[in-house]
């Protein structure tokens, strides 16, 4: 599990305020650009005497840079050594700088398709299994982030996510957000995670919609057929509604939706039934995806009504795609292991967990299909996985 945030040494002034900068590791950058760089030094050449003024921050990797005599080291731009949590950090990287509490976060990593965007704590759910429990804070600072992010973010990035919270909860700052990305990034596509209840709002989903993004889409959570079951796993009466309703006022504008389902104790029960649903009422939609089980934030308090090990429920997970399969819907299984499910749907298993915090278990060593299987969760290693994990030979 790589490390993305935390506290760092830092060197330097505390009245400086945080502010993102691009990692390079060229000390020769053109001194006029130098300000929103971060200069990285892995190690120091023998005719290095001092290190290059006017870069925003220096990052260091070793501490004894700092007590080396003979290298100047600009305190002023402010000097952060890195532990070595952050040695995969590399030119392109994007950081977020915070001298006042001596952190980092790291926000873009250039070699990685894995990029989202956090928009918000804020959420009108309270979802039994969220992973990012909410918070009712002021945060809207980090939209006006977003806005900095996309313009430093490179031509040639493949896809960035946006995700919360809930980033609808902006109304027409997340449109303009959207177009934003469109219009910095137009080759980029970008997938909005939304419990959909805004796009209820026929005008709201129109807006979006108008900005004619090429490569958008919406991943909506559907978690039943049943309004009494969707509402009470995401904690918020009527929400299957106005969910459905976005559903359909997105696809009516043209929008592309995927539909999530996460599989477990509180869904499983119907999880056959509501792809059926889906296959007669929401054929127009472009992707389904059933989810295993993140071990993190709300879903560690609700282990003991949302766990199911996954092998359990393995013919129920081949007939929910077979019933999706069968009218030629696009479906996927994400976050499972090859060895918990049957072999009809190793097909539709993808490797969805981001490379950040995706794991294997030591037996999954000499597995022969480790380099297809989805792995793990970092958290689920820690905490709970299924007791049929078993290496393919």
């Amino acid at each position: 599990m790589l490390k993305l945030r935390g506290r760092v040494s830092y060197r330097g002034s505390r009245d400086l305020e945080p502010r993102l900068l691009q990692v390079t590791e060229n000390l020769k950058f053109p001194h006029a650009l130098r300000g929103k760089r971060a200069l990285l030094i892995s190690h120091v050449p023998n005719q290095l005497s001092s290190i290059p003024e006017g870069f925003g921050a220096v990052l260091l990797r070793q501490e004894s840079f700092l007590q080396d005599s003979a290298l100047g080291v600009p305190l002023d731009s402010g000097v952060y050594v890195l532990p070595g949590d952050y040695s995969y950090l590399a030119e392109g990287d994007i950081v977020r700088l915070s001298p006042q509490t001596e952190s980092i976060s790291v926000i873009f990593r250039r070699r990685t398709p894995n990029n989202s965007i956090l928009l918000t704590d804020r959420c009108n759910h309270y979802c039994l299994m969220c992973s990012q429990p909410p918070k009712n804070v002021e945060d809207s600072w980090l939209l006006e982030e977003a806005f900095e992010l996309i313009r430093m973010l490179p031509g040639d990035t493949e896809n960035i996510g946006f995700t919360g919270g809930e980033p609808t909860l902006y109304g027409d700052g997340f449109i303009s957000l959207v177009a934003a990305a469109k219009a910095n990034l137009p080759h980029t596509s970008l997938d909005v995670l939304s419990n959909g209840r805004a796009f209820a709002n026929d005008e709201f989903a129109g807006k979006l919609a108008s900005i004619a993004h090429p490569s958008l889409q919406v991943g909506i959570p559907l978690y039943s057929d049943d309004p009494v079951t969707h509402d009470y796993v995401v904690q918020s009466p009527g929400a299957y509604d106005e969910t459905l309703r976005g559903i359909l006022n997105l696809k009516r504008f043209g929008v592309r939706v995927e539909i999530r389902i996460v599989v477990h104790l509180q869904t499983l029960p119907r999880l056959v039934q509501t792809c059926e649903f889906i296959s007669r009422n929401l054929l127009f939609v472009d992707h389904v995806a059933l989810m295993g089980l993140e071990i993190t934030g709300f879903t560690r308090a609700n282990l003991d009504i949302l766990w199911v090990d996954p092998y359990d429920y393995r013919d129920a997970l081949s007939q929910a795609v077979n019933v999706l399969r069968t009218v030629g819907m696009n479906v996927s299984v994400y976050n499972h292991q090859l060895c918990v499910v049957n072999q009809d749907v190793e097909k539709e298993c993808r490797q969805a967990i981001s490379d950040w915090k995706n794991e294997y278990l030591p037996v999954c060593d000499d597995c022969e299909k480790r380099a297809k299987c989805g792995g793990f969760f970092s958290t689920q290693i820690m905490h709970k996985h299924s007791r049929h994990i078993k290496p393919f030979r």
